[in-house]
């Protein structure tokens, strides 16, 4: 395999496990600034190109009410707000992107627009926004008192979102509007700077961004989300993906994406095809067995029955265990990836999706034995699915030190990872040094003053 490897480090504002662990409870946690400054440090270190914290305003619920299992046990609950954290993790790191979620469900564009330019000026040119429309919609509906809205419905609603931001960020500053003649007294030329205009089925604006625009100009655009609706929008705006599944379910997720991609103009190699990799390294396949095998014991089916009600609102342990799931539950309005995931002609039985979850959760299997062993099976991974590199999960104990020791290095040892990153902006990191802002085939492009001028003519 020549390709290089595109590596993102997974991380979300929830607690680490190493409260429940013996001897470990008082190492620094979730809500310490300390602990996530040292993580972007190590992760900058070895050479990652991104940090991804994603971020939930939703909790697991069931029949309109919180889950007692996600209170007591802590499951998909207590979290910081990630985009807090980012301008001490720029100001402590200056390589690293930095990436997070912002649900278009709970935001609106404006604030989502001055955010981002805000950030992207803080890292120099470091940031990037994952679009989705949310997670645990039903208790972030909830929580913010509103009706959950069908999900194809959500997605039209995020297109118009990531419509009306791209304007804001594309189309009120021209390239040379920001003057700051200090003997004119000139600030900026009128002329140059433009409300922008949308009328949308979802949103509405007049107005301007008023913060002058950043490196990137736009954040790099990321998606998590494989359902239909979700490949769609990732086709459209995206500039990298996340997917999780197994191993033909990736490879045809990532054959529709870039198709799509095509077809719209933008080109097969124009989104990043980013797979949830989880490594499990011992010193023998033996011991990464049997340590995996205790962690998998540690989990209760009511543990992953919530962490799955999380996800997709259902209550597997109120269906019959040894049938599988009922195909009518596609038509939840909540995560409907991990529905359709275990629906078709070969479905498991809901015992099956439990004990997948305990094992797994969403992210698929492990890469399991020694580090050669483990990156063997990722890159025969990587060759069947034709992605582009890994997102890579947390150690069990929520970290990535076993991650940035052992794998790592074997993987710069085979070539498969960047000497060091292209650029200074997280664009270049992913797309090669030079590619700082969106390139002219992302629709976004079409919002600049000058592409809306020659387009008048």
């Amino acid at each position: 395999m020549t390709k290089k490897l595109a590596i993102g480090m997974f991380q979300n504002g929830r607690a680490r496990g190493t409260w429940r662990m013996p001897g470990r409870a008082g190492e620094p946690n979730f809500t310490d600034l300390e602990y996530w400054v040292d993580l972007a440090r190590r992760c900058e270190a070895a050479g990652a190109d991104f940090l991804f914290l994603a971020d939930s305003y939703g909790y697991p619920t069931l029949d309109g009410a919180v889950i007692p299992t996600a209170i007591e046990r802590d499951v998909q609950f207590s979290t910081v707000d990630s985009q807090m954290l980012m301008s001490a993790l720029a100001a402590a790191t200056s390589t690293l992107g930095l990436v997070t979620t912002v649900s278009t469900m709970a935001e609106k564009p404006p604030i989502v627009a001055r955010q981002y330019r805000s950030l992207d000026h803080f890292s120099k040119g470091r940031m990037g926004w994952n679009v989705v429309t949310g997670s645990a919609q039903a208790g972030s509906a909830l929580l913010f008192g509103e009706p959950l809205m069908p999900h194809d419905d959500r997605y039209a609603l995020a297109d118009d979102h990531v419509q009306l931001s791209l304007k804001l960020w594309e189309g009120c500053w021209a390239d040379d509007a920001l003057v700051k003649d200090a003997d004119t007294g000139i600030w900026a030329d009128p002329g140059k700077v433009q409300e922008v205009v949308h009328d949308g089925p979802y949103f509405s604006s007049r107005g301007v961004l008023v913060t002058p625009p950043s490196p990137q100009v736009t954040p790099t655009l990321f998606q998590a989300g494989a359902s239909s609706a979700g490949r769609e929008l990732a086709a459209t705006y995206a500039e990298a993906v996340f997917l999780a599944a197994e191993s033909k379910a990736l490879a045809e997720q990532i054959s529709d994406i870039r198709r799509r991609a095509e077809e719209k103009g933008r080109g097969r190699d124009a989104v990043k095809c980013l797979i949830a990799g989880t490594f499990r390294i011992a010193d023998t396949e033996e011991e990464a067995r049997r340590a995996h095998a205790e962690q998998i014991a540690g989990i209760s089916l009511e543990f992953a029955a919530t962490t799955y009600a999380y996800f997709t609102g259902i209550d597997l342990l109120s269906l019959d265990l040894d049938k599988p799931m009922p195909a009518a539950a596609a038509n939840t309005d909540n995560g409907r990836t991990n529905v359709e995931r275990f629906l078709g002609p070969d479905a498991p039985t809901v015992r099956e999706i439990i004990e997948e979850f305990r094992a797994n959760g969403v992210m698929g299997k492990p890469f399991l034995g020694t580090v050669e062993q483990a990156v063997d099976q990722a890159v025969a991974l990587i060759e069947e699915t034709d992605a582009d590199g890994f997102l890579v999960q947390p150690d069990p104990d929520g970290g990535h030190d076993i991650f940035f020791d052992k794998v790592m290095p074997e993987l710069r040892r085979r070539g498969l990872i960047k000497d060091e990153l292209p650029g200074t902006t997280l664009r270049e990191h992913l797309f090669g040094e030079g590619c700082v802002r969106l390139p002219d085939t992302h629709p976004g492009a079409a919002f600049r003053q000058s592409a809306m001028a020659a387009a008048a003519r």
